[in-house]
């Protein structure tokens, strides 16, 4: 193990030598005595450390440092904490940032940027000589692990439940899902510029290898009201300026899970970047599954905007002891079914649909289950020579035959009272998701200036930590 005196010229000499792991924001956060006189006198450089120290940097999963070139490695700690500062001071780009480490050398050495040559001597010298260049910056985030980020991001959650804890402030069991798109840095995603197959999925932009072409939102409508008919209708044709479908990206989404507690605000409790093309719904059972293991247990409720209208949700929720509330999106035929007490769907004449036969479906959903087969009553198990009480249209061609999802999932959904005030007190809480996306958008989310994938995932981690840390600093503020 290594030890590094601090020496008189960068603030006077202490008493104690500290092993160079002893040094990172948490420890000199937890004993500021350990700080440098230049450090402790830097009104900018402690109010660095009260953001950032909270969090759990001695346990930071670090990279090997040790080169045989004796070329000094960067941490990645060093990295997310740099990031982390450059997303709250609002520095636009990691050339303003590096020349702004430069001349607050200071906060450079408390990052983790120190030099391996000397010894981490925490020198000025030796503090601006341990950065990095805007392009390693950029190439760092393309190839750190975003292990390392979720990391902070668990333990800004830990630290909030704990300070939730410490004042007996009570956490409710409600969360909410969204996700948000974001816009690669690429020429397709410019209406200025001139290019032949900008929405051609199968030509791949050349700025973004990543990247996926994507529907922010679709519009089925008519520019000016009514509804568009299925087909294009042989007279009177709708004028194509008149139509708007949807708008097309390329780019990424981020699914984000958060939790509103009253009267202090809203917090991330998971988030995952998926490229662009991926429904909504597949982030679904990748962020339950940080959920659980961040809160120990299954939320019992969820507020979920129309997207996430699927058996598996109201599945999932039912059997942690609560519901899913989200609006009823229409699919297929039939927009609302009735069933009986045994679960068994109704007809259009109100008849019970007996069950004829159940097979696992792999294709149609993003999880295999379970699909029955219910036929009309009148023709199975047995003939009966009964006529339709309604005269269906079907009843010629053996009666009325529908397939869903064996689930109870999929009767929840069509049972579920939306009207009443359960349903509207929890879907209340969807606005939790939105607020944490509008901070995100602040702090730049939507338009990265990056070309990989993983780095707009490790930016995008570090940006639900700072949303946060920021919690955290207005609770400790009001106290």
């Amino acid at each position: 193990m290594s030890y590094s005196p601090i020496v008189s010229r960068f603030g006077g000499v202490v008493s104690r030598f500290y092993p160079s792991s002893a040094l990172d924001l948490h420890s000199l956060y937890l004993y500021p005595e350990r700080l440098p006189g230049v450090v402790r006198d830097s009104v900018e450089a402690m109010r660095c450390l009260n953001l950032l120290g909270p969090l759990a940097w001695d346990g930071f999963p670090e990279r090997d440092l040790q080169r045989n070139y004796g070329q000094p490695s960067t941490p990645y700690s060093a990295l997310a904490a740099a990031c982390l500062l450059k997303l709250h001071l609002g520095i636009r780009s990691y050339a303003e940032l590096v020349h702004w480490l430069a001349e607050n050398p200071s906060i450079a050495w408390l990052l983790g940027f120190r030099s391996a040559a000397s010894g981490f001597i925490p020198a000025w010298r030796v503090a601006v000589e341990g950065l990095p260049d805007q392009r390693h910056f950029s190439r760092l985030l393309h190839k750190a692990p975003n292990s390392c980020f979720q990391f902070l991001l668990a333990s800004s959650i830990h630290l909030l439940f704990a300070e939730f804890s410490r004042r007996h402030i009570v956490v409710p069991d409600t969360i909410s899902l969204d996700t948000k798109h974001i816009l690669a840095w690429v020429k397709e995603n410019n209406p200025k510029a001139y290019i032949d197959n900008r929405f051609d999925k199968t030509v791949q932009p050349s700025g973004d290898i990543d990247c996926k072409l994507g529907c922010k939102r679709r519009h089925n409508r008519r520019k000016g009201g009514g509804e568009i008919p299925p087909d294009t209708p042989a007279t009177n044709p709708i004028p194509g300026e008149r139509v708007q479908v949807g708008e097309f990206y390329w780019g990424y989404a981020s699914g984000v899970a958060a939790i509103k507690v009253s009267d202090w605000g809203e917090f991330v409790l998971a988030e995952i970047t998926q490229p662009f093309n991926c429904p909504d719904a597949s982030c679904f059972f990748p962020l339950m599954e940080i959920v659980e293991r961040r809160l120990g247990r299954k939320p019992r409720f969820g507020a979920l905007d129309a997207a996430f209208d699927a058996f598996y949700v109201y599945d999932y929720f039912h059997q942690a002891g609560g519901f899913a509330a989200v609006p009823l999106a229409e699919k297929g035929k039939t927009a609302h079914r009735l069933f009986t007490p045994a679960g068994l769907p109704l007809c259009s004449a109100g008849l019970a649909m007996p069950l004829k036969l159940a097979y696992w479906d792999r294709t149609t959903a993003i999880v295999e289950y379970q699909r029955g087969q219910y036929v009309c009553p009148l023709f199975y198990p047995a003939e009966t020579g009964k006529l339709c009480p309604i005269n269906d249209e079907h009843w010629t061609k053996g009666g009325c035959i529908t397939t869903i999802a064996t689930s109870i999932g999929a009767r929840i959904r069509h049972q579920l009272d939306r009207n009443g005030d359960a349903y509207k007190q929890i879907y209340k809480q969807r606005t939790a998701v939105e607020r944490i996306n509008s901070q995100a958008v602040d702090l730049g989310i939507e338009r990265p200036r990056l070309r990989n994938r993983l780095a707009i995932a490790n930016i995008n981690t570090l940006i639900y930590t700072l949303i946060n840390l920021r919690l955290l600093q207005r609770i400790k503020k009001h106290a």
